[in-house]
């Protein structure tokens, strides 16, 4: 890590509410098992996970400003759900303001909300600590902690088909990274 554990705790505690804080410890411990379990590395699963929703209860302006500041981001995002916006934004502020330079971490933070095709296997550990961490209480989430527990990627195929599904009963608009994370681990 580029500081200590309890440094980047200490930022994200003053971003977040205390559930999102508890949430957000969640992810970080099922972060570091899923990586132990499937051989990513732990220190950079722990960072991604303590720093993954940075920017979560930022105003929509905030993130909407860094999403089509950032040549990187594409500017068609702000046409999705916001509740996508605060990972990449997110991504961009840990990198400007905690000095995050490690990439790898950068990107599992940037794609924890929509997925990507050839997610890393920390994008996916990231992504599947953020679904399955023990605070989640919804439809479908016991089957895909029990996938996780043997095969990621179809715990990751599963838990993208719930998504996916929640998204469409709800007559909202899917992401096309979501539904390219998806196509490509049916590959």
């Amino acid at each position: 890590m580029e500081q200590d554990k309890t440094f980047y705790l200490e930022k994200v505690k003053e971003q977040l509410t205390e559930p999102r804080y508890q949430h957000t410890l969640g992810v970080m411990e099922t972060a570091v098992k899923l990586a132990e379990r499937y051989g990513a590395d732990t220190h950079k699963a722990e960072l991604a996970a303590i720093l993954h929703d940075y920017c979560k209860y930022w105003k929509q302006d905030k993130l909407e400003q860094i999403i089509l500041e950032t040549p990187h981001i594409p500017d068609d995002l702000i046409d999705y759900g916001v509740e996508l916006w605060h990972a990449p934004a997110g991504a961009e502020v840990v990198k400007r303001d905690l000095n995050v330079t490690d990439e790898e971490v950068l990107d599992a933070i940037r794609y924890h909300t929509s997925g990507r095709a050839g997610m890393t296997l920390l994008d996916k550990v990231i992504w599947m600590a953020d679904y399955i961490e023990p605070g989640r209480d919804f439809p479908g989430v016991d089957e895909v902690r029990k996938l996780a527990e043997s095969d990621l990627d179809q715990a990751m195929l599963r838990a993208l088909d719930n998504t996916i599904m929640f998204l469409i009963q709800k007559g909202k608009k899917i992401y096309p990274r979501t539904l390219a994370a998806r196509n490509d681990l049916i590959k």
